[in-house]
């Protein structure tokens, strides 16, 4: 599995580096998340400059795609040319966006009236978008999923797991990052949020 995490100037880097890291835990099932950016290199809303591992075209071929959030995001949403360089298929790809990357999900015409999660600072933005927005952390509508929340990437890549390996292969994800002495409360209360979203027969497969 390839997974494109869309990362742009002023990303937060909860948002890019947790989901990463978390996805990245099934590297010795062939998957690996990049960082996926649209310039050789991208500051994080705190100045850490780092360099992209895939260009933006490499989300069309991606098996999944997290957009995450950050302090430029109005920017971008209002970026024509760069939206227009994001080219996502929810038909093919499972598609997750995270607090303000929700806006731009909503710009690029895959939220659609479905309700959505964000993070407080962009709940009017995504709401002037035509959005209803949830007091939830997350929420999926087929293959297309919203977070808000800097620690919700935790839920967003859980989701993407559970859907292309399992919900036992999430939550053994879960588990390796979890807190020393909660890992069992930290796995159940993430599996709580992510599971009424999963496939039926994903939900109903032997433990």
């Amino acid at each position: 599995m390839q997974i494109a995490v869309l990362t742009f100037d002023g990303f937060n880097e909860l948002d890019s580096f947790v989901a990463a890291a978390i996805l990245n835990r099934l590297r010795e099932r062939g998957w690996e998340a990049h960082i996926t950016s649209p310039t050789p290199q991208v500051t994080s809303m705190n100045g850490a400059t780092i360099e992209r591992q895939r260009s933006l075209d490499f989300a069309t071929d991606a098996d999944a795609v997290i957009i995450g959030s950050g302090i430029r995001t109005r920017e971008i949403a209002a970026d024509a040319a760069l939206l227009g360089a994001i080219r996502l298929d929810p038909e093919r790809q499972l598609i997750g966006a995270q607090c303000s990357g929700t806006l731009l999900l909503a710009k690029l015409g895959l939220i659609g009236d479905l309700p959505a999660c964000t993070d407080l600072t962009t709940r009017p933005w995504v709401i002037e978008a035509g959005v209803e927005v949830l007091d939830a952390p997350f929420v999926a509508h087929g293959n297309v999923a919203t977070a808000g929340g800097c620690l919700a990437s935790q839920y967003l890549a859980a989701w993407i797991i559970a859907r292309l390996a399992g919900p036992r292969e999430a939550e053994a994800a879960l588990h390796y990052v979890a807190p020393v002495g909660e890992k069992a409360v930290y796995v159940d209360r993430a599996m709580a949020a992510v599971r009424p979203f999963l496939p039926v027969e994903a939900v109903a497969a032997p433990a």
